[in-house]
């Protein structure tokens, strides 16, 4: 009972929520990249929210089903076909023994996730099946490897299928520039000249940009400044190195820098900027914490009342 791997793609992952309370020991968390997405297909199932789920970024996925399930896809639209009939992300699907579903390239984001009814049956490390490939943690082996060709993906046969969707206005807009943040209280050391180019850029993904975290390109602010004393990274921690280009650092981000740091995007912004591919371009809004702790239990909110 289990989904074999016929093709691996590029970068497929194992993830659920996160690998927390180990940054002290320099372990990171981990987890998805959009984690908006993997909570709505884990509520699409009626899994628990930590359930595991794959992580598929750029598609290029095959996967041979062995026994009857329930799945649900949600996050990037990468051209998915079950049994060569195309998909759509953000609803669920019945998968019967033998059927084969696949991934094919972008189209609209990034990143798609992929969840199975009960999630997949794979033992923890650290309380947490998330790989982190750096770290050769996680995963399917236990050690950080990501999919490989003939991997078999065990979960718990399921005939019964409930048909659901993702209400309309829940879904994210993945074409939107704008990526929400909060100022840090290093923002001060930065010129007002500075701050007002940061937020006045649109800066373009570059293609040195993964899941440890997204350098951007654009006009270049502050470069030069003096580092500071090493100190814990927050999730989307948006450090200014000395070339002057931001870098915003996500889930596989280390644990401890020296950079200064302007803010840090919203967990929700975290999410739209993994949906990035290089080039493409996004600009800074600065909220207030409030607005981010306002918009944070809203969305959890959200899935929480639907399912």
């Amino acid at each position: 009972m289990a989904f074999k791997v016929i093709k691996p793609g590029l970068l497929t992952l194992v993830q659920d929520l996160g690998r927390h309370s180990y940054q002290h020991l320099g372990v990171t968390t981990g987890g998805p990249m959009d984690e908006m997405a993997f909570r709505w297909a884990n509520a699409l199932l009626d899994n628990d929210e930590n359930d595991s789920q794959l992580e598929i970024t750029f598609g290029m996925l095959t996967l041979e089903a062995q026994a009857d399930t329930s799945i649900a896809l949600c996050g990037a639209d990468l051209g998915a076909t079950l049994n060569g009939d195309s998909v759509i992300p953000w609803q669920t699907y019945a998968i019967k023994a033998g059927d084969v579903l696949a991934f094919q390239q972008p189209k609209n984001g990034l990143r798609a996730y992929l969840a199975v009814k009960w999630g997949f049956q794979i033992k923890p490390i650290l309380g947490s099946v998330s790989t982190v490939v750096r770290e050769k943690i996680g995963g399917l082996s236990g050690k950080g490897d990501k999919l490989q060709k003939g991997d078999m993906l065990a979960y718990i046969a399921c005939s019964q299928h409930r048909q659901r969707m993702v209400p309309r206005l829940a879904i994210p807009n993945y074409n939107s520039e704008e990526i929400p943040m909060v100022l840090s209280y290093q923002a001060p050391t930065f010129s007002h000249l500075d701050q007002a180019r940061f937020f006045g850029n649109h800066y373009a993904v570059s293609t040195e940009s993964d899941r440890m975290g997204y350098r951007l390109q654009g006009q270049p602010i502050g470069g030069n400044k003096k580092g500071i004393i090493s100190e814990g990274i927050a999730y989307g921690a948006i450090q200014i190195p000395n070339d002057g280009q931001p870098i915003v650092l996500l889930r596989d981000r280390q644990t401890i820098g020296g950079y200064p740091k302007m803010g840090c995007v919203t967990p929700y912004g975290g999410g739209l900027l993994s949906q990035k591919k290089p080039g493409d371009k996004v600009h800074f809004a600065n909220w207030t914490i409030d607005q981010v702790e306002r918009d944070r239990h809203l969305q959890i909110a959200r899935v929480a009342q639907w399912r």
